[in-house]
């Protein structure tokens, strides 16, 4: 099997890549001039935005994990460029040079609306507004349209093997105004590329999967795990569900966490 991965200089990406080389899986990148990949990895100089550099990437691949993606800068025009132009010209490369390729992409539960009266299940409303996930909706629609055989994994909150993002979520929720005590459903890097591989062997073929680790996490216990300060409220909880994902499916597919949750990951050592 040969792998092809976007965004592999990326915080998911260089995570995943490593463990996909550990297991034996035979890896390919997209990569700019001047970036490096982990030991392992073939490199392919290219760019999603430029379409003529693709057909070489994804030639005699079995599979294409495409996790490319801008999330956080204030230039909504470059967000849509890049999520839904750059999946575009991918998709377009696969169809014409590896039409039997397998085709997984990494979207967001960003995608799901606020109001839920539960955890949010793959069949609910994805209505979101804001650049990023109003641009992997239409990037998942583009995929699900291609007529390849794909599957979309929609994460949480990534964390793990010191990303330090899980330590920049206090910061980060409570200039969103978060509630202390709302919870939010976390996946670690292990459990990434748990599911990635899964997802390989065809068992999510053209389906939308949640992901989530066994516990979703309050605010305040996170920043309690990352010793962070974090403004307490007994006020109620408007919306309480927000950030909190159904992932029945999932499991019925056959992931099983290894990292069950970020406790864990504290005992562990592997924040």
């Amino acid at each position: 099997m040969t792998v092809l991965i976007t965004g592999g200089t990326g915080l998911v990406g260089t995570r995943l890549l490593r463990r996909l080389v550990d297991a034996g899986i035979d890896c390919r990148a997209i990569v700019r001039p001047g970036k490096e990949l982990p030991a392992g990895v073939t490199p392919i100089e290219g760019d999603l935005l430029d379409p003529a550099t693709l057909p070489k990437a994804v030639e005699g691949v079995s599979a294409v994990i495409h996790l490319a993606a801008v999330l956080r800068t204030p230039d909504p025009a470059l967000i849509e460029r890049v999520n839904v132009g750059g999946t575009k010209n991918l998709i377009e490369a696969v169809q014409a040079h590896a039409p039997e390729a397998r085709v997984i992409m990494a979207s967001t539960n960003l995608v799901y609306n606020d109001d839920l009266s539960r955890p949010a299940r793959e069949e609910d409303p994805a209505n979101a507004q804001q650049p990023y996930p109003a641009t992997k909706i239409i990037a998942e629609r583009l995929l699900r349209e291609s007529g390849l055989t794909w599957t979309v994994l929609r994460f949480p909150f990534v964390y793990g093997d010191r990303d330090g993002h899980l330590e920049s979520a206090p910061q980060l929720l409570g200039s969103w105004g978060w509630h202390p005590a709302a919870t939010m459903s976390l996946i670690h890097h292990r459990d990434i590329a748990t599911a990635m591989r899964l997802a390989l062997t065809g068992t999510m073929d053209n389906q939308v999967v949640n992901l989530a680790d066994d516990a979703p996490t309050s605010v305040y216990e996170i920043a309690r795990i990352v010793g962070a300060e974090y403004k307490e409220s007994a006020e109620p909880l408007a919306n309480p569900w927000k950030g909190h994902v159904d992932a029945t499916l999932a499991r019925e597919l056959g992931f099983r966490p290894l990292v069950r949750s970020v406790h864990q990951a504290a005992a562990e050592d592997a924040l």
